[in-house]
């Protein structure tokens, strides 16, 4: 009995080992919107699809274009893209019967890396460790790692000798397995890997997929990295593989603790002064220029010495150390570059110098850095002009600045801020390069008049060179820029000029008089000279906008209390230097009237020339060869104000019209317009009034002789009358009257209208039987005699009377 029941527990377990043998893995089930991978089966989508429904790729992903790729769903329970040869074509797919509906279909990817445990940012990928140093496997996921974490990979590790790994042992035997890793984030690791019991040499290792099955039959597995157990219990790394010369970089030696290490740069055939040098003043770090001695094993001097950096038999300096590492085995050393630190790639070694066979070495390439330079602005400047230049240098820690043009220096360029010196003799504008490796210059062109340098307008190319020297040792200029990093810029330069804008023949008394205009070469100011009958403003000033704009205003009062009469204006731009070489010797005085010169003791009294004289006498002064000043000038008429109204004539009630006329008052003055009725006068309360006319401001437009006004009336509501019209200057002194007539409108001529006959075609109808009607008598002969008695009776009374 005991035996049955026994037999029968075995076979019930059988049965359902059986069962769970064969019962498929559980669906995945998807919804609308869900990324799913291809070589996935078993994906359950009834939530929104059915059995015969059908998966499909659309042209930009819009499912009113054309098809690229379809999914038949022949059981939606459980969809096998394993079946489907899906030819690259990844991205969302549509429910072909309800759009509204999609999944994402993606190719399941993962990238592998190896790093160190101690610094996961910083990878082994083709470098060597020490079997002291453990290490980290990596694993970006990044869409299965979001949307699959149940995805798993293993690692195989091939050894140098060929053989595949999936688990090593650590320093006490316990093994470290590489399997069943689950990618359940973007990102993973297998950290703290122990590699101290394997061999010396180059391992390779790559992920690859585990599950689900079909990643592992079918999905690409990752990258294979490689890397190097070192032979030896030494190793040394750099921060930097690429470095950019004149920038410094880190190597650190990671070795037993507290422990001397020899550390020099292999010879790389150079000058001594293009290698990387060691920075004096490290701790633990002695600096050795002579050869290495007294090691343990007299086979790590031997060894060291033999591959040190030497020029004709001598050490190169700076280039070598012993250095002893901490407590945790580690020391850093770090290491210059200057611009002359040749580009190319140098190998720098650590020996053990009890044990000549434990070094390790690590190689770091130093670039050529750029330099680049560009100006504010298109290009193109005024002479007298601060230009600003500026640009990056990685190459160097200053950057040299020289420029050629037509005729300066000998050809090869001169120095930036006085053209009399050339860059051949090691003149340069010296600029430093800043921590984020910027540099500026602000040259102002203005000042190079006061170094006695000529600068005329032209085309000039501008140096930004990263040293001084060339790879020769010769001054850098045009023709000598070998080793060395530079970049042009041309640069425009004009002549100054000034403008003067148009401020009419005729100014009136009381208006406004404003001289505006354009000084381009950015002055600080430009002076204002004007002569009159008996007035002299000498040597006023009027600022310069950043615009190049000036505006010099004599205001209302000012030109009411002048003289009519000719004036004479001279606007004087200080050109290139900024320097105004003539001058008034007492500027804004009303009684000392002389002006000078800064080229000779010269000086000339205007208060006794008449003001054409006085004028012609500045401008003379101007125009010497001496003078780099340049001028312009005008002259205008001063008029007492006037206004005048154009003939009006009569006007009728209900007209539109314009009273217009013209005036010597300046462009954009107000005027105000009255019209008034004559029958406008006082009245009671209790009367109405009678009262029309309008009123209104106008502003003075430019003409052709003279300036004109203009104003609208609407005499709709106007009663006939005179009327007197009344235009007044709102700011100068001055009116002016005229007066016209408004009468009745004329009565309205209606024109008779003719009405052309209508024929119309005859209508037969049935015969109607109509009342008889009494006819109308119509005016006749009889008519006709009694007009003519009328007439008769006239005539009598007209003779009697």
């Amino acid at each position: 009995m005991k035996s049955t029941s026994r037999m029968m527990v075995v076979a019930a377990v059988l049965l359902v080992a059986a069962a769970a043998f064969v019962m498929p893995a559980a669906a995945r089930a998807v919804v609308n919107g869900d990324t799913i991978f291809d070589y996935e089966s078993g994906l359950d989508l009834t939530a929104f699809a059915a059995n015969g429904n059908q998966l499909a790729k659309y042209t930009d992903d819009d499912p009113a274009k054309g098809q690229i790729f379809s999914i038949p769903i022949a059981n939606a329970a459980s969809l096998d893209l394993t079946a489907i040869d899906l030819q690259g074509n990844y991205g969302t797919y549509f429910l072909v019967q309800n759009t509204l509906n999609k999944v994402y279909i993606r190719d399941p990817t993962v990238v592998f890396g190896a790093v160190l445990e101690n610094d996961i940012t910083s990878s082994i990928a083709g470098k060597t460790v020490t079997k002291n140093t453990p290490i980290a496997f990596q694993f970006d996921a990044t869409e299965v790692g979001t949307y699959l974490t149940t995805a798993t990979v293993k690692v195989e590790l091939k050894t140098p000798g060929g053989g595949v790994l999936t688990e090593i042992p650590d320093r006490l035997g316990v093994l470290q397995s590489f399997t069943n890793h689950a990618l359940n984030a973007p990102r993973t690791y297998i950290r703290n890997i122990d590699i101290s019991q394997l061999e010396a040499g180059t391992y390779s290792a790559q992920a690859k997929w585990q599950t689900p099955g079909g990643f592992s039959d079918y999905a690409t597995n990752s990258n294979s990295v490689s890397f190097t157990v070192a032979s030896k219990e030494i190793a040394i790394e750099s921060n930097k593989e690429n470095v950019v010369r004149n920038n410094p970089f880190v190597v650190t030696v990671t070795g037993d603790s507290k422990t001397n290490y020899y550390l020099y740069i292999k010879d790389a055939s150079v000058a001594a002064a293009q290698y990387p040098t060691i920075k004096p003043g490290q701790p633990s770090v002695t600096i050795t220029n002579v050869a290495f001695a007294g090691a343990v094993d007299p086979a790590a001097d031997t060894l060291a010495n033999g591959e040190r950096a030497t020029v004709a038999g001598v050490y190169v300096a700076s280039t070598a150390a012993v250095v002893a590492t901490d407590a945790g085995g580690k020391r850093s050393i770090e290491f210059a570059t200057t611009s002359q630190t040749d580009d190319k790639t140098f190998t720098i070694k650590v020996v053990d110098p009890s044990d000549a066979s434990k070094y390790d070495e690590v190689k770091v390439k130093i670039e050529e850095g750029e330099v680049t330079i560009t100006a504010e602005g298109a290009g193109s400047y005024y002479l007298g002009e601060e230009v600003k230049l500026s640009g990056t240098n990685t190459d160097s820690d200053n950057v040299y600045l020289f420029m050629t043009g037509p005729n300066l220096g000998d050809g090869n360029g001169v120095q930036l801020n006085d053209v009399t010196k050339p860059a051949s003799g090691g003149n340069y504008v010296q600029r430093a390069v800043e921590s984020d490796d910027t540099w500026e210059y602000r040259w102002d062109t203005a000042a190079l008049a006061n170094t006695g340098s000529v600068l005329d307008a032209g085309t000039y190319t501008v140096y930004a060179a990263s040293n001084n020297v060339d790879s020769n040792g010769v001054n850098v200029d045009k023709s000598h820029l070998s080793g060395v990093k530079y970049q042009t810029f041309s640069v425009v330069l004009k002549s100054p000029y000034l403008s003067l804008d148009d401020i009419g023949a005729v100014v009136a008394k009381g208006d406004k008089l404003k001289l505006t205009g354009v000084a381009e070469g950015k002055p600080d100011q430009v002076q204002i000279w004007i002569f009159g009958k008996n007035y002299r403003l000498l040597g006023a000033t009027a600022s310069v906008e950043d615009d190049g704009t000036f505006e010099y205003t004599l205001e209302r009062a000012d030109t009411q209390n002048l003289a009519t009469g000719q004036y004479y204006v001279v606007v004087q731009h200080p050109m290139t230097d900024g320097v105004f070489n003539v001058f008034a010797v007492a500027p804004g005085s009303t009684t000392v009237f002389t002006i000078s010169n800064d080229w000779s003791l010269t000086v000339v009294d205007l208060g006794g020339l008449s003001a054409s004289e006085g004028a012609t006498a500045l401008v003379d002064m101007i125009n010497s060869p001496n003078c780099d000043d340049t001028y312009r000038k005008v002259s205008f008429n001063l008029e007492e104000a006037w206004i005048r109204i154009d003939s009006i004539g009569d006007k009728a009630v209900g007209d539109k019209f314009t009273i217009s006329g013209t005036t010597n008052l300046a462009v954009g003055d107000d005027l105000t317009v009255d019209v008034t009725s004559a029958s406008f006068q006082p009245t009671s309360k209790d009367e109405a009034t009678s009262f029309s006319g309008a009123s209104g401001t106008v502003t003075v437009a430019e003409g052709t002789d003279y300036n004109t006004w203009s104003f609208d009336v609407d005499a709709s509501n106007f009663k006939a009358d005179q009327y007197s019209v009344t235009v007044e200057s709102v700011d100068a002194d001055v009116t002016q009257s005229a007066t016209f007539n408004v009468l009745e409108a004329p009565a309205t001529t209606t024109a008779p209208v003719t009405t052309a006959p209508v024929t119309t075609a005859p209508v037969t109808t049935a015969p109607v039987t109509t009342a008889a009607t009494t006819p109308v008598t119509q005016p006749g002969f009889g008519a006709l005699i009694s007009l003519i008695g009328l007439g008769a009776v006239a005539v009598l009374v007209m003779r009697r009377n």
